[in-house]
Formats: C-alpha cells, structure tokens, sequence
C-alpha cells in the first residue's frame, strides 16, 4: 500500500531529537509521499533539508501561513515570492486566515491570502488552504477570486456538511482529513460519510493532532495509518482501497 501523507511539517522542532527514524518508521509502513507545508521565513530551511534528503518522498510547498502575518507581512511575502524562481514547490501553501486566537490582523490575513492565491493561479500551481474559526471568510475571498485555475486542498477540513459541499463547488478542491475524524464526538465521521472518496486526501499535520489512540500526544506521519483505518470503516471499504484513492487524489492535486 502506498500512502499520502499531504501535509505534515516534518521539519517541526518536535523532531529534532528523531527525525531520520520518524520518516523511515513513516516509509516503511507506506506512507512514501510526505508533502510539507511552509509557515515562515524559519521554517524554509529545514524544509528543504528534507527535501534534499528524501527526493522523491518529501515535496516542499511555499507560503505565509495567517498566523504568521504581521507587521511587515508585504515584505516577508516578495521574499517568499522570488524563491519560486529557484525552487520546485508543488504547491502556494499554508495559507488562509486563522481567526481562532485574534482577530487583530484580519484585514491582512485577507490580503495576504488574496496575494498567494493570485501567486498560484499565475505559477499553475495548487493553493494549500487553513482555514480556523473564519470558514465565511475564506469563502468569499474564494467567491471573489474563482476560476479553471484555482485548485487545491481545505487543509484539515472539520466543517459541517454544508460547508464541505460548498468547498467541493468550487470544482478543484479535495478536503483534508486528518486525526480529528478519530476522536470521538467530533462529528467529521457523520459529515464524511456523506462524501465521496474521490473528494478527500489525507493528512497529519504532524506533529499536531495526532489520532486516536494517540491523542494528546506528537503526531508523525506513519500514524496516517489510523485515519486511514477509520475511513475505510466509515466507508465500509477496505484501507488498501483508501490508500489507492486518496493518493490518486492527491497526485491529481499536486501533479507529482
């Protein structure tokens, strides 16, 4: 079985004590495709590193994620910009807004994320969505910015129904799904049923959000293997069959 693991920040301080054993537990339980999304101007380097390390295994994306927009967002964004002309990204990534923790810099959160979006589309590129407590707000830069060149992945998506359908409208989106669909009252097991697993990838966010049984505690990507379980359960198919679909998924999204 070979598995997709489309957003996992390997590079996290987190796995600075194990890293190396971290990724080979990951491959050789199958989880062979690891897709790393940026945060900031820190976090570049060590993605790259394991790029470099792991060709054809770890794919790097570039972006600015909303909660790292400030003061001087504009010029953190030309930087990460002109990097495009030098390196392979797969993906504009992980960008959004996050209005969990403040609003203060909604404004430029919204403008930072236009900015990317237009990058994609421009680059042919796939956009890597976070969304948190702002799912309204992503909709209508997306409303506003929508058409055949806009693609990509609502990165751990736990909206309702309503929301997933209205995500999957837009014609060139897949939902992430990640730990969150394992823990018990979540409620992303009800809306996951009523969709397609042609419609999904999945995903850690390693090292954040780590499944059932390991809730609470560092996520990596070979625990893929337990969301992926669930899925199948939920679907009444077999993980093989999960596995199979949801990394064509992903190669559709990414190309690679």
């Amino acid at each position: 079985m070979l598995f997709t693991d489309t957003h996992c920040h390997l590079y996290s301080d987190d796995f600075n004590e194990d890293r190396e054993a971290i990724a080979a537990s990951a491959f050789v339980k199958g989880v062979e495709r690891i897709f790393l999304p940026n945060v900031d101007e820190r976090t570049i380097d060590g993605m790259h590193e394991l790029v470099q390390l792991y060709p054809g295994k770890c794919f790097a994306m570039m972006g600015l994620h909303p909660c790292s927009v400030g003061p001087g967002y504009e010029e953190v964004l030309d930087r990460m910009h002109r990097r495009f002309e030098t390196h392979p990204y797969v993906a504009v990534g992980e960008i959004g807004i996050d209005l969990y923790w403040e609003t203060k810099y909604k404004a430029e959160q919204i403008r930072a994320f236009e900015t990317q979006i237009e990058w994609a589309k421009n680059l042919g590129l796939p956009i890597v969505i976070h969304t948190r407590n702002s799912f309204d707000e992503v909709f209508e830069v997306l409303d506003r910015l929508n058409d055949e060149r806009l693609r990509g992945i609502f990165h751990c998506f736990s909206g309702d129904t309503f929301q997933a359908k209205r995500a999957l409208a837009y014609g060139g989106f897949k939902l992430g799904i990640g730990g969150v669909l394992t823990f018990k009252k979540s409620g992303l097991d009800v809306v996951v049923n009523d969709l397609d697993l042609n419609d999904l990838v999945l995903e850690t966010d390693a090292p954040y959000l780590a499944p059932t049984p390991f809730r609470g505690k560092r996520n990596e990507p070979s625990y893929l293997l337990h969301v992926a379980q669930k899925l199948a359960e939920i679907h009444g198919t077999t993980v093989e069959r999960v596995a199979q679909i949801t990394t064509i998924n992903s190669k559709e999204i990414f190309g690679v």
